[in-house]
């Protein structure tokens, strides 16, 4: 596997949409910080720059299809993206992601990806020594499981038997240490680092 200059692994996302790029390039930035994303609107775009210095490929199922070679001889870290959920848009024995769904549902779609490609950091480098270090306490991370589940804060109340008042000063607190901004992002920080299981988001 190839890697940045820096030694962080790198991966292209390549698709005509450029919003479509910018929002599955901070998505996968959430959901393995140990990566450095580029983002290509063609295909001669990425074949200008060292295309096979990636350890994936998310491309649209257009630019797959114009250049089918390039993609089946790397069909292994190739990522389709697909515009419908149906079993028969995507290519065969291709991976693919259907990114016109809800954002949740997007993100829970990344994250099977991500543990069947990368099962326990599998091919991934160790991630950076601070994220290693628990800077939760257990409270915390008791009510970020909670969040991560899609439970409002009145009901974290109620589960954990404390007042709204401090389910929200936890919120705050656990955004605060972590540096996210949505929940989005700390659903995968709960997924990734084994807070909550995949299949309860």
């Amino acid at each position: 596997m190839k890697t940045h200059a820096t030694g962080i692994p790198k991966v292209a996302i390549i698709d005509a949409n450029t919003l479509a790029v910018i929002g599955l390039k901070q998505l996968l930035e959430s959901i393995m910080p140990v990566i450095a994303v580029d983002g290509y609107g063609s295909f001669a775009e990425l074949e200008a720059n060292r295309p096979d210095d990636y350890m994936h490929y998310f491309v649209s199922m257009d630019i797959v299809l114009s250049h089918r070679d390039f993609f089946r001889d790397r069909q292994r870290k190739t990522i389709v993206l697909s515009l419908s959920l149906a079993t028969t848009s995507s290519l065969a024995g291709f991976h693919s992601l259907c990114i016109n769904q809800p954002e949740p549902l997007l993100i829970r779609q990344l994250l099977h990806l991500h543990q069947h490609g990368h099962s326990n950091g599998r091919n991934l480098p160790p991630l950076p020594q601070p994220v290693e270090q628990k800077v939760l306490s257990d409270r915390e991370i008791e009510v970020m499981s909670l969040i991560a589940q899609g439970l409002i804060n009145k009901e974290i109340a109620e589960r954990l038997h404390i007042a709204l008042s401090t389910v929200v000063t936890h919120r705050k607190n656990i955004m605060e240490k972590l540096g996210l901004k949505s929940v989005s992002a700390l659903t995968i920080y709960a997924v990734m680092h084994g807070y909550v299981d995949i299949n309860r988001i």
